[in-house]
């Protein structure tokens, strides 16, 4: 059986294996394998990183995040500036079209609209701006409006899942209605139930995806 303290050291450890986080500033909350992280970092792309360090650990079921970011004197940037370097940033990008993208910064957070045709220009979206100088948090609300619009079909969706190396596809149960996929039962970890979703939004034509998948280990909590 796997303790919450040893889960909690777990934990902390992936926080301190990470050369950017300093480990005093995050605090760690363990209770049947949902993570709660407290404190302050310096930036938002230091947020992130605690949060994936700690998705990454076995035995995790779900991450509450409650950092928060604190900017240095030297790191505030009106929103004014920090939306002509979002700007800039997205334009950069070869895997962004950067001219379907309504932006709007407000108190330092970065807010991204408009219609994407792919998930993984969405993705590239957010990385383009969250790593950005006085960027606070980015909410992204952009929406995939792919350009087919054949018929999705379950088994291209359930074929790709088994392919993948870290998958037991036999416990995923795909459902197709329209432009949405749906994925429904089981997986080992918070990776496998990301790469799932990830996969399934590679599918051409795939407006939305559900992932209804639970994260479920061999081992208790005591």
């Amino acid at each position: 059986m796997k303790s919450n303290e040893t889960l909690q050291q777990n934990v902390e450890d992936a926080i301190k294996w990470e050369p950017s986080l300093h480990a005093a500033e995050i605090g760690v909350i363990v209770k049947n394998g949902v993570v709660t992280l407290t404190g302050t970092v310096d930036s938002y792309s230091k947020k992130l990183e605690a949060e994936h360090a700690v998705r990454n650990v076995a035995g995790v079921l779900a991450v509450v995040p409650k950092i928060e970011v604190v900017l240095a004197g030297s790191a505030i940037k009106t929103d004014e500036d920090i939306a002509a370097s979002a700007l800039a940033a997205l334009k950069s990008s070869w895997s962004v079209p950067d001219k379907d993208i309504r932006l709007k910064v407000h108190n330092g957070w970065v807010y991204l609209e408009g219609d994407m045709r792919w998930n993984y220009q969405k993705d590239a979206a957010d990385r383009a701006v969250q790593d950005l100088a006085g960027v606070k948090g980015v909410i992204n609300n952009l929406k995939i409006k792919s350009e087919s619009h054949d018929k999705l079909e379950q088994k291209l969706v359930e074929d790709a899942l088994k392919r993948h190396w870290s998958i037991n596809a036999d416990n995923i149960r795909v459902k197709v209605s329209g432009t949405n996929v749906t994925l429904e039962g089981t997986v080992g970890s918070l990776y496998q139930k990301r790469e799932a979703a990830r996969i399934a939004w590679k599918t051409p034509g795939v407006y939305t995806v559900d992932n209804n998948l639970e994260v479920e280990y061999d081992y208790a909590y005591t």
